[in-house]
């Protein structure tokens, strides 16, 4: 299973101090291959909504409001400490594992989580490879 954050390039872009650097690293089109490579081999690939994903504790999940400059999370409520990206890596993953839970429980054969679709086919794969277990842009 991948699990990666939708972040919204356009909005990314608006900075004009990295503007540059984030149209060169070509995110979107990484995503793309992402995904598409994930469906060729099977594999469960989620984009979670980028939301409170550094703010949150990953492991009380208290709000810890902290400026962009703050590389460490320090949880007053919980005593909690991490590098930033590490906390932000695990509510990633949480949010992806609750979005797939949400789907695999749902009581609909072919199930659809607001708007994007997890297929399951029961057959084999494809003649190209290609499985139908996929969820993408679930947001």
């Amino acid at each position: 299973m991948v699990v990666y954050e939708d972040l919204k390039i356009a909005n990314l872009v608006k900075n004009h101090h990295l503007a540059k650097s984030i149209s060169d690293a070509s995110w979107y089109q990484f995503t793309e291959w992402l995904e598409y490579y994930a469906k060729l081999h099977g594999i469960a690939c989620i984009a979670v909504p980028p939301h409170f994903t550094s703010q949150n504790c990953s492991n009380c999940g208290q709000a810890v409001k902290k400026s962009l400059s703050v590389r460490t999370h320090r949880c007053p409520h919980c005593g909690y400490i991490a590098d930033r990206d590490h906390n932000a890596a695990r509510n990633i993953l949480a949010k992806g594992l609750e979005m797939l839970g949400a789907i695999v429980n749902s009581t609909e054969g072919h199930a659809s989580y607001r708007g994007a679709a997890l297929t399951e086919s029961g057959g084999d794969p494809k003649a190209t490879g290609e499985s139908d277990l996929w969820i993408s842009r679930l947001i």
